[in-house]
């Protein structure tokens, strides 16, 4: 099988595609990305992901499953989730136009097409694209990733539970959180290659938490106790706005902060991620949050 990757250097895709080489599959990558360092010792052969129909659809000629990470997680300049949308639509037309079978799509617990979030409107208009597509689909939708101290959100919970003797958290920190743990969503996105189903399902881990639960647990196990203090959304976001200034990063967005408080990292299904958060962290808890992950040099 030859089996295409977004962002197959980056962070899931690269997991998802380890799994395959390790299969014999053949795999290809598109990417934005063409100078980051390749892990795979260049068996993985790079196309641009630049959009351009015509020409992704010659890089994906002889692609029987392409699977699907791409988005933004907030908009810089032109690189904008509306955009991402309609990124989105030229690449599942030219897979299509390319003969491409199936598609596995990385998407997001909680879509909808009603929400005024782009995040969670943009995820949902992006899987009505593809299960419009007339391509056999898996859908995949996870909350918020964790693993290999790559993730973005726990990490850096981590990396400011280090770093300062308080923690604001905004509103009571009742809402809740679900990690997954990227190796399982990889495992997930290798059953979907080789399923011939329709579907969509969510991707979460076994363990859920408060959000507030889940700052002190983080702090417990690195030996960074700290007071975690509620304080009103405005004041945590721009708390953390003004520590991005520092990191030069986006730390957190509005549209984060309302998602989170909404209750949108949670699913409502049963976990399919087997390996739970609390066991991630105990292994980990030497190493995660000892440095900075950030959202701008890795995609910027």
């Amino acid at each position: 099988m030859k089996i295409a990757v977004t962002g197959a250097f980056s962070y899931s895709g690269k997991y998802i595609t380890k799994r395959f080489l390790a299969r014999g599959e053949e795999v290809i990558t598109l990417t934005g990305h063409p100078n980051r360092p390749d892990p795979f010792g260049g068996k993985v052969k790079a196309y641009p992901l630049d959009f351009d129909e015509a020409g992704m659809t010659r890089s994906l000629q002889g692609v029987d499953v392409l699977v699907n990470t791409y988005w933004v997680r907030f908009d810089k300049g032109e690189n904008t989730q509306p955009r991402a949308v309609e990124n989105t639509r030229k690449l599942v037309n030219a897979a299509k136009a390319a003969g491409v079978k199936r598609i596995v799509h990385i998407s997001i617990a909680n879509p909808s097409a009603d929400s005024h979030l782009p995040y969670y409107w943009g995820k949902a208009a992006n899987e009505k694209t593809i299960m419009d597509s007339g391509m056999s689909y898996a859908i995949l939708r996870p909350t918020v990733l964790v693993g290999n101290n790559e993730d973005i959100l726990i990490n850096n919970i981590a990396y400011l539970l280090r770093r300062f003797p308080i923690f604001f958290i905004p509103g009571d920190g009742s809402y809740g959180i679900q990690p997954v743990y990227v190796e399982d969503l990889a495992d997930l996105a290798v059953e979907g290659v080789y399923s011939k189903e329709n579907y969509v399902i969510d991707a979460v881990g076994p363990d859920a938490y408060t959000f507030k639960e889940l700052v002190q647990l983080i702090g417990e196990k690195i030996g960074a106790k700290r007071p975690v203090i509620s304080v009103p959304p405005r004041l945590a976001l721009l708390t953390a706005q003004f520590l991005s200034l520092f990191v030069r990063d986006v730390i957190l967005t509005p549209e984060e902060v309302e998602g989170l408080m909404a209750n949108l990292l949670v699913s409502k299904e049963s976990a399919r991620g087997k390996t739970a958060f609390k066991d991630w962290l105990e292994a980990n808890k030497d190493i995660v949050g000892t440095k900075y992950a950030s959202e701008l040099k890795r995609h910027y």
